[in-house]
């Protein structure tokens, strides 16, 4: 691999973006995500992935600039109209962050695929990685989880209308009212949580940070339904697998139910912001927050000194 003293942020550093120093002293940062609709609508759909995309931008503290799309669609198995519909939903939430759609890429493909690949710039003293935690730092999320368990619903068609709509509303939220305020309060670590999971990602926070992590159970804010769903046995593969992964980082209590392990590990679309920061600035960050987002931020643990295992849940 050669190396490039311009860049700031790359793939070995497991934070959420790319970072470039360019030669006016400002950093680019670039991402790309795209994936399977997760919903039936593909207006909705077209909302949700644009979000999930713009969402690596402002975990990292930067303000996107433009975006490109990036498309697989069975250009003769499905209507163009669908696409067409897909592209605007995305199009739609790229002009909700203030930024244009400039163009993209699209291939013939057997199933759809939807992302953007979205380029921003912060300057250097505002960046947010996720190496800085500190023991005595509180733990914030700012959406609810269960949206894998509720797209695992959704595609068997075992989720209610009123499930669905706040769990896309969720999801098709752009994350910039947090990023916005966590650079206003000097925030230095931070993350959104996807795939990965909650505890995948704050794994990676910790181990950045070299320090430990403890998270209350009772205090993980959940989308309505994800209780009834995963007891019901709604249990997306890829929160099979991030539980079987977080396993050999991770002490739960013994009194956590396997379905409760597997919610607090469910693999995320489009999810909320972890960040990590001093009490006050928690307290004053959830206020502000708060007063402006439907979707409300709550404190969920707290960072601790390093310790066997990186994460506790109690």
């Amino acid at each position: 691999m050669v190396s490039d003293d311009r860049v700031i942020v790359d793939f070995k550093k497991h934070d959420d973006a790319a970072v470039v120093r360019l030669d006016d002293g400002k950093l680019l940062v670039q991402t790309v995500d795209f994936f399977t609709p997760i919903v039936d609508d593909p207006y909705q759909f077209g909302q949700i992935a644009a979000a999930n995309s713009l969402s690596d931008i402002y975990a990292m503290g930067a303000k996107p600039l433009f975006a490109l799309n990036i498309v697989g669609f069975p250009i003769n198995d499905l209507p163009k109209e669908m696409l067409t519909t897909i592209l605007q939903g995305g199009a739609d939430k790229a002009k909700e962050a203030g930024i244009p759609t400039v163009g993209g890429h699209s291939v013939d493909d057997k199933e759809p695929k939807y992302g953007l690949v979205v380029t921003g710039e912060v300057e250097e003293k505002d960046i947010v990685a996720n190496k800085s935690a500190t023991p005595g730092d509180v733990l914030v999320l700012t959406k609810p989880l269960g949206t894998g368990i509720i797209a695992t619903a959704i595609k068997k068609g075992l989720a209610k209308n009123d499930i669905i709509k706040t769990a896309v509303e969720s999801m098709s939220a752009l994350n910039d009212l947090a990023s916005k305020i966590m650079v206003e309060l000097g925030v230095k670590t931070a993350t959104d949580i996807s795939g990965f999971g909650l505890l995948g990602h704050l794994n990676e926070i910790c181990k950045a940070s070299k320090v430990s992590a403890e998270i209350n159970y009772n205090d993980l804010p959940l989308l309505p339904g994800v209780n009834k769903l995963a007891s019901d046995g709604i249990i997306p593969g890829g929160t099979k697998r991030n539980l079987s992964f977080a396993t050999s980082f991770t002490y739960f209590h013994d009194k956590l139910t396997k379905i409760q392990q597997l919610i607090s590990a469910d693999a995320q679309t489009s999810g909320g912001l972890l960040i990590s920061l001093p009490p006050d600035s928690a307290k004053m960050f959830i206020k502000k927050f708060n007063e402006r987002s439907p979707i409300k931020a709550r404190e969920i643990g707290n960072i601790i000194k390093q310790k066997t295992n990186t994460i506790y849940v109690t």
